[in-house]
């Protein structure tokens, strides 16, 4: 297999307040993105995954670990060191209204990336913009447009030309269909999947909607409380899963429920990421939590602990 396009090492972000309490909102993430591989980022809100993508495309630094883009660790670089880079890395964001400028024409929106980075002239970038727009399936027409004529899928269309101006390698897409109706998300995710087809494309696709994120990733990173729990191909997570978490998660949305999966679904809130409970993050939530679980955290305290877990989560 070829070297990862994107590594995180031991991500985190915290945030410290008033009392010296810290919410860690990423407290570390080890995954890895290949060339033209799509990976999903799924769990409940409030678990870590848009922060994990802001830190990826270093929207926002990390506390500590480190950001590796093709094989270059760009964890502490300078905004116009970074500003190269920006052009191998883009983002789609959940919501295609707030995204665009409601002053600027859909020409100026996506444009724009083409100017900051210098890429065309003028005329180039009228031709630029234009072939973009029918990649996406929108006619010329639409370059003077405002996003208030657009529906939301034609603002999300216009969201994602934008992303493509500078023919990126990594694209990161944060809920890109959650604001959709249900025939408009089928377009844009077939769209998004021929996309990926055609360019060879990455995706880091975070969704908290598992039938989306098994449609369209190659593999899945199950995320509870700003740490990965479980990571693998999307077909053995969605047949196979080990974690209690991820099995309550599978239970929860993809009727009929496998054999082995749980009946009852999933109890509780994910905790505040400022209180933290000791050993297994999850063991306040979890149907088959032992007394070590309490003391102990599976993913420090050894490989015996967290096989003693899936081993129970399975049986």
């Amino acid at each position: 297999m070829s070297a990862p396009l994107l590594e995180l090492r031991g991500l985190a972000k915290h945030y410290p307040l008033k009392g010296g309490r810290v919410v860690r909102a990423v407290d570390g993430v080890d995954v890895a993105l290949h060339p033209g591989e799509s990976l999903g980022l799924v769990g409940e809100s409030g678990c870590g995954k848009s922060t994990v993508a802001r830190l990826a495309l270093r929207l926002i630094p990390p506390s500590a670990g480190a950001i590796l883009f093709q094989g270059r660790d760009i964890s502490g670089l300078s905004d116009s060191a970074l500003r190269p880079l920006r052009r191998d890395m883009q983002l789609i964001f959940q919501n295609p209204h707030a995204a665009l400028n409601p002053r600027r024409t859909v020409f100026a929106s996506v444009a724009e990336p083409l100017v900051v980075q210098g890429v065309a002239g003028r005329d180039g970038v009228l031709a630029r913009v234009g072939d973009l727009l029918r990649q996406v399936g929108l006619p010329d027409s639409f370059l003077w447009r405002y996003p208030h004529e657009l529906s939301g899928g034609q603002k999300q269309r216009v969201c994602i030309a934008r992303a493509l101006a500078l023919e990126p390698k990594l694209l990161a897409l944060d809920e890109p269909t959650s604001a959709l109706d249900v025939s408009v998300q089928a377009q844009i995710l077939e769209f998004l999947q021929e996309l990926r087809s055609r360019s060879g494309l990455a995706y880091l696709f975070i969704s908290h909607n598992l039938a989306v994120v098994r449609q369209v990733c190659d593999r899945v990173a199950v995320m509870y409380l700003g740490r990965v729990v479980e990571e693998g191909p999307v077909e053995a997570i969605f047949t196979a899963p080990r974690h209690p978490y991820t099995r309550a998660l599978i239970a929860a949305v993809l009727p009929p429920r496998p054999a082995g999966m749980p009946e009852a679904p999933l109890a509780g809130d994910v905790p505040n990421a400022a209180e933290i409970p000791p050993g297994c993050r999850f063991a306040p939530r979890c149907p088959i939590r032992m007394d070590r679980c309490t003391r102990d955290d599976p993913a420090l305290a050894g490989t015996d602990h967290r096989a003693a877990c899936w081993a129970a989560s399975e049986a």
